[in-house]
């Protein structure tokens, strides 16, 4: 089966930024805040693990017969845009890589300008969540605030693809009727809203009514490291599948996409490897096997790689 990974980081020099100050890599996959906090973040055997580049992810994908995947940019490991850049050119048909802005920068929208028109990036993603995103860093705000119409409207004036991590429920940066209200304004505009919207299972009603919310033709979810995010049983993940179903229910099997979060999804514990990050959901009862195609790969292929269609 063929398989698009649709949520996947790459770091050539691990530089976070967020609320507990910057982030720097201290060797054997660990990674160290301002504040001295210490965790994993790359599993320690993915080789060099003071960084995650595309060979080593291309390693991983191949031995998982995964065919492509899309490049999220992500607090933690710093702004990427120049790395993928090169990857853009270097990869094409393996990567889809994002580009990003603070859109707090003086200079935000014409450097989003230079990215997409210039050096034609397809993807934007914005890490807005006030654990590890843009709500970590400044006041929060609007996600349909002028500022940020303004860049929507830049992104389906290109014809791109925003995709947007909000957080969960309990976090300001969680609004999906704002989503709602960005999804009307710019019906031209692909949106992909990441990690499912971040179910948790003491919000699971509020949760599934913001997904029939955001039920419509230009929004789509990916499901990366949702073993993560619903603190699921063991491989294959039982508790997940639940929350497939549910979200199968209301969506429909073609909005959403099959993704990782690798490598910190790895990192989480020694079962969350990315071969079973990878093959979980091959073998269940939640979608035909047309459904699956979809879900892997069609999708992800629609959003994000429109180009060769």
């Amino acid at each position: 089966m063929k398989k698009i990974d649709a949520h996947l980081h790459l770091a050539d020099v691990i530089a976070g930024y967020c609320r507990r100050g910057e982030l720097r890599a201290i060797g054997q996959g660990k990674a160290m805040w301002g504040n001295g906090d210490v965790f994993q973040l790359i599993p320690a055997d993915y080789g060099d693990s003071w960084n995650f580049r595309a060979e080593k992810a291309l390693e991983l994908m191949d031995e998982s017969g995964v065919e492509r995947a899309v490049l999220m940019h992500g607090s933690m490991y710093g702004f990427q845009n120049q790395y993928h850049a090169t990857l853009l050119e270097k990869y094409p048909d393996r990567f889809c890589p994002s580009c990003t802005v603070d859109p707090f920068m003086t200079n935000h929208y014409e450097t989003l300008k230079h990215y997409l028109e210039d050096l034609h990036f397809h993807l934007v993603k914005f890490e807005i969540s006030s654990g590890g995103g843009l709500m970590g860093c400044h006041d929060a705000f609007p996600l349909d605030s002028d500022r940020m119409m303004k860049i929507y409207e830049l992104i389906e004036k290109n014809h791109g693809v925003v995709a947007l991590d909000v957080g969960d429920i309990t976090m300001p940066s969680h609004q999906p009727a704002a989503l709602a209200r960005i999804a009307d304004a710019f019906p031209n505009l692909k949106i992909v809203v990441c990690h499912l919207l971040a179910p948790m299972a003491d919000h699971r009603e509020e949760w599934k009514a913001s997904l029939r919310m955001l039920k419509k033709p230009n929004v789509w979810f990916d499901l990366a490291a949702l073993p993560k995010i619903v603190d699921a049983d063991p491989y294959p993940y039982p508790s997940v599948h639940e929350v497939i179903r549910e979200a199968k229910e209301i969506l429909g099997a073609d909005r959403l996409m099959w993704g990782t979060d690798a490598p910190f999804a790895c990192a989480h514990d020694a079962e969350s490897t990315y071969e079973h990050l990878t093959d979980y959901l091959e073998k269940q009862s939640i979608f035909t096997p047309e459904e699956l195609q979809a879900f892997y790969y069609d999708n992800a292929y629609q959003v994000y790689f429109p180009e060769e269609g």
